[in-house]
């Protein structure tokens, strides 16, 4: 795995490296694509890793290049990892159908219906491969990771932490599908991806996997009041009851006038690079 691993670009930044990187993946069975911010500080000993994972149609590029992150992440010396939000040219049929299903919405599970489940698997990809390739080729951290992202991202990374406990420091998340069982994009998806049974649906659901006891360190969120999802597809307000009722603690932030994009995260990366250098720094 690692001896495959292929430098696309590198560019100086904020006085660290942006590199986007391409590797043959196990996991997946197909090339996979991320991209990776080392801070100046990386030039001089292992840092802390903070994962991003993009939303719906997004790829390793989009929060990389629109969200502004790596001036604050040189900052605090936190080195950050995009990966690619699905397996691409996959040669399935209808992978490229709809725009929130397939190719760009991998929504971070292991598939388990067919044609799915052959390529889809990108929850152990981000949870076990690309964590362990990046520890081993980069200067990171294995005892200070952290996790964040944007919707389906979101989603993503509140469940990856939520099913492995103790192995992400932090968590943070923008405008997260934060029920998906209870809305029309989640639903689509675990339908595709995971068959009919609820049961395994639940343990791809933030709320579901609050209720049902597990835990993560304190957890920011932000979410938009002028986003276009948020009354159909976001549900922050049942996470919110689930981790009030539970006693997981929680900052929700709702921030008037913002809508989905990028103007949002970019406008709060810099809150969310500090809750995580929080903990990764301590």
């Amino acid at each position: 795995m690692a001896a495959g691993l292929e430098t696309l670009s590198e560019h100086r930044c904020h006085g660290g490296v942006q590199g986007f990187y391409r590797h043959p993946s196990d996991t997946i069975g197909l090339p996979m694509r991320f991209a990776v911010y080392r801070p100046p500080q990386a030039e001089h000993g292992p840092v802390p890793v903070l994962f991003y994972l993009a939303g719906l149609t997004c790829t390793e590029e989009t929060f990389t290049i629109k969200a502004g992150a790596q001036r604050m992440a040189a900052q605090h010396g936190l080195m950050l990892v995009m990966p690619d939000t699905s397996p691409r040219d996959t040669g399935v049929p209808g992978a490229g159908d709809s725009w929130d299903f397939g190719t760009g919405a991998g929504f971070y599970l292991d598939a388990t219906e067919a044609p799915w489940s052959t390529h889809w698997r990108m929850g152990s990809y981000v949870a076990d491969e690309l964590r362990a390739l990046v520890l081993q080729r980069f200067a990171a951290r294995a005892d200070r990771v952290g996790i964040f992202g944007h919707s389906m991202g979101g989603h993503g990374a509140l469940t990856l932490a939520l099913r492995h406990p103790g192995r992400y420091q932090s968590v943070s998340a923008f405008a997260p599908i934060a029920a998906p069982m209870q809305c029309p994009w989640g639903v689509k998806a675990f339908t595709g991806y995971l068959g009919t049974d609820r049961a395994a649906w639940a343990r791809h659901d933030a709320t579901e996997l609050v209720k049902a006891g597990a835990r993560v360190p304190h957890i920011l969120v932000d979410q938009g009041l002028a986003d276009g999802f948020l009354a159909e597809q976001l549900h922050p307000h049942l996470f919110e009851a689930a981790c009030q009722a539970a006693g997981q603690p929680l900052t929700l932030r709702r921030q008037p006038g913002y809508d989905h994009g990028y103007y949002f995260i970019g406008s709060f990366v810099d809150d969310h690079l500090v809750h995580h250098a929080g903990f990764l720094n301590a």
